[in-house]
């Protein structure tokens, strides 16, 4: 990827910090903030949707989702079609979710990754591309066919 493409990056309150660090980190590329600006306490089902609502909106437009864990927000922008968010906690999953998955969303968490390593993940994930290779493009197309099939409707009775 060019390093002055736009990168959409959000977090929640727990991800401030590291979201700031990442910015700092890596001023090649052009950072839309979507919030939040400051540490108040928010949801993050909020910002996922609004990130993976502009992400699958513009298939060329990468995001960056951060919470205290990253789990919380790779779950509800995975609930937006045409998302693929991975969670990563080291460079080479960053590297695999882009060759392999074709990650359109990196989640990461702010609890267990130092700021200077969020970095150099995030880093490593938007200079990776996707990889094209067939067996990984027969994969995707059928994720992409979860999103549409019937049998991705959630049932009424919880197996728990």
């Amino acid at each position: 990827m060019k390093k002055t493409k736009t990168v959409l990056i959000a977090s929640d309150h727990a991800g401030i910090e590291l979201k700031a660090a990442i910015i700092k980190a890596l001023p090649g590329w052009k950072w839309q903030d979507l919030g939040p600006l400051n540490g108040d306490r928010v949801d993050y089902p909020d910002f996922a949707r609004k990130l993976a609502e502009k992400v699958a909106a513009d298939p060329t437009l990468p995001g960056i989702l951060i919470c205290g864990s990253g789990i919380g927000m790779s779950i509800a922008a995975n609930k937006i079609p045409g998302i693929r968010a991975a969670v990563v906690e080291n460079t080479v999953a960053a590297r695999l979710s882009r060759e392999h998955n074709d990650a359109n969303v990196l989640c990461l968490g702010s609890r267990f990754i130092a700021p200077a390593y969020g970095a150099e993940i995030a880093s490593v994930w938007l200079e990776t591309p996707f990889s094209k290779d067939q067996r990984h493009k027969s994969r995707i197309a059928k994720i992409t066919a979860l999103e549409t099939s019937t049998c991705s409707k959630p049932s009424r009775k919880r197996p728990f």
